[in-house]
């Protein structure tokens, strides 16, 4: 990965968490850790499943001995490695795997984006998928206790899906194009192993 790489994959995944994430609300609870500077992006060099899930481990340990003042989530992006999404959906088992493996069920969680995203029982241009898509296949490290924070701020989280897809189907394909949101590494360039 040469440094103009990474930096596009970290200017992409900023400007979708800015845009969507933050700008449409598709979290109410990101603002804060944002703003705070609480949040880590890792752009991992990774080519092979095995590879990430080793990165995934590091980054885990990482998170929990991290203060969670200084830093609250990461967000893996790994733009070279588990494009497909059903490749990326089954990995995501051993993801969830290895916090059990690290003793860390409970602790930490690991949830998803991918470009491809698609929620069972969807088309895959249905907007509804447009909440977990981001620029790049993604893994979004959190700590158990700040979603049992965000519930009792929110008991209702239910009422975030709904909003978000509400939000999603008023602005349609259109408004979700007008971010511009596309990955600016072209996928061919992902796809080359460098030497």
């Amino acid at each position: 990965m040469t440094g103009e790489q990474e930096k596009t994959v970290l200017e992409d995944t900023k400007r979708w968490v800015q845009r969507a994430v933050i700008g449409l609300n598709l979290c109410p609870f990101a603002k804060s850790v944002e703003v705070n500077q609480r949040l880590r992006i890792v752009v991992s060099p990774a080519r092979t499943p095995e590879e990430l899930l080793q990165q995934t481990a590091h980054e885990l340990l990482s998170l929990n001995r991290a203060d969670p003042d200084e830093t609250e989530t990461t967000l893996i992006v790994h733009p070279w490695v588990l494009n497909d999404f059903l490749d990326f959906n089954d990995f995501l088992g051993a993801a969830d795997a290895l916090v059990e493996d690290l003793d860390l069920d409970g602790v930490l969680q690991v949830a998803s984006f991918h470009p491809d995203y698609q929620f069972e029982g969807t088309e895959a241009d249905d907007v509804d998928n447009l909440s977990n898509r981001s620029p790049y296949p993604t893994l979004h490290l959190l700590r158990e206790e700040s979603i049992e924070r965000a519930v009792e701020s929110m008991p209702d989280t239910d009422a975030i899906y709904e909003a978000n897809i509400d939000t999603l189907r008023r602005i349609g394909r259109k408004g979700w194009d007008a971010l511009d949101l596309d990955a600016k590494l072209p996928l061919s360039q992902r796809a080359t192993r460098e030497d």
